[in-house]
């Protein structure tokens, strides 16, 4: 009942469209559910943020496929090896991991450059100064 409501929500046309939607599914939900309709009206920005990036970055960006994949391939190396010595060892497994799927992320171009340009141009001078400034850290 409540992935159909929020499958309704993720189909929208654009922001607004699903924050109507959203509102919606959550007068829908409480009478029925209301714990559930009040975690989903704490989490409606979070659900729809989505939505003010271009539309081309929408079916990567409400999914968290990546992550779940990060997480099942850091499962599965772990289980090889068993028991830890330390928890450095730990760190240097996992980093090794992260920098494997960053080099993924930015050699297949996930969001690709022509893309993010676009989130840039939306945000206007203070996006590029933001940026800016993430690069130079």
């Amino acid at each position: 009942m409540v992935s159909a409501a929020l499958r309704e929500v993720f189909a929208a046309e654009g922001y607004e469209q699903a924050r109507e939607r959203a509102g919606t599914v959550i007068e829908r939900l409480t009478p029925a559910v209301p714990k559930v309709a009040e975690l989903l009206e704490g989490a409606e920005e979070d659900l729809i943020a989505f939505y003010r990036f271009p539309a081309a970055h929408w079916s990567k960006l409400r999914s968290t496929n990546p992550l779940e994949r990060v997480n099942r391939e850091v499962g599965r190396r772990s289980d090889v090896v068993g028991i830890f010595p330390d928890d450095a060892s730990v760190v240097r497994l996992v980093g090794a991991l992260l920098i494997e799927q960053n080099e993924w992320l930015v050699g297949r171009r996930y969001l690709s450059e022509e893309s993010l340009a676009l989130v840039l141009e939306d945000q206007g001078d203070e996006g590029r100064e933001e940026v800016a400034a993430l690069q130079a850290a």
